[in-house]
């Protein structure tokens, strides 16, 4: 049985790249990012003390966790074009896309639910524990980079659909501040306003599976530098915005004592 090569297969992903434009803002942003989850599910699994063969599968299932990215910015020139998780999986598996990048489909189950649940509200049922466990590390990997992103990219790229200069006299939708405020992660309909979705990626603290997320999370500061980000300019959005901090970090520190 073939083990996996993860040399290989990010090879064979930079040669899929070349039918994008890695100098469109998005793009480059996505390639980053894959780049980027690929190290936070190599750090997370580690830190279980996983296999290595675990380790090079979560490396891998990162590698491919976004791939329906790419083919959306092409096509809409934003994020919110396609599920891009269930097209992913479409791309790769249809087609049989997916033995470019291993050869084995000793492992195909268990990618293709990683990659189908890692940006769902949460992880559907029936799923076998190594399929869990894998769904489990790609959404934390995941998450964890999107602090890294809204805390330094051009938010212009990052949420090409929605972002507008006037964000800074908006004000949050009130399910969106209860949902938070009760520990709730945000569904994505529920979101209204630019802050709306500024909201729901502070959320994904809620959803973190592992204590070494939330050290990460913590370590790094993220909740003050994605608060401090923008100016609010509305004194109820500012309010709101120092509650957001206080509930956040307290739940984070709830989280790691116990």
């Amino acid at each position: 049985m073939e083990s996996i090569d993860f040399a290989k297969a990010k090879n064979v992903f930079e040669q899929f790249l070349k039918n994008y434009d890695e100098n469109n803002g998005s793009i480059k942003l996505k390639i980053k990012h894959t780049y980027e989850v690929v190290s936070k599910s190599e750090f997370i699994a580690k830190s279980l003390n996983l296999s290595e063969e675990d380790i090079e599968l979560a490396k891998l299932i990162a590698l491919l966790h976004d791939i329906g990215r790419f083919e959306e910015v092409k096509e809409f020139q934003n994020f919110e074009g396609l599920e891009h998780a269930q097209y992913g999986v479409k791309l790769l598996f249809d087609n049989g896309l997916i033995r470019n990048f291993i050869g084995s489909n000793k492992y195909d189950n268990i990618i293709k639910k990683a990659i189908y649940n890692h940006n769902k509200y949460k992880i559907e049922d029936g799923l076998s524990d190594k399929e869990l466990l894998h769904a489990k590390i790609i959404r934390d990997a995941d998450k964890l980079d999107n602090f890294r992103v809204n805390s330094t990219e051009a938010l212009e790229d990052t949420f090409p659909d929605v972002y507008n200069k006037n964000v800074v006299y908006e004000k949050i939708s009130p399910k969106v501040y209860d949902d938070f405020m009760h520990y709730k992660c945000i569904k994505l309909a529920d979101r209204k306003t630019f802050l709306d979705f500024w909201i729901c990626a502070l959320a994904f603290i809620y959803d973190l599976n592992f204590k070494v997320s939330l050290e990460y999370i913590k370590n790094h500061n993220y909740i003050d530098i994605l608060i401090n980000r923008i100016e609010y300019k509305d004194e109820d959005t500012k309010v709101k915005m120092e509650n957001i901090r206080k509930c956040a970090k307290e739940y984070i520190m709830s989280k790691l004592d116990n």
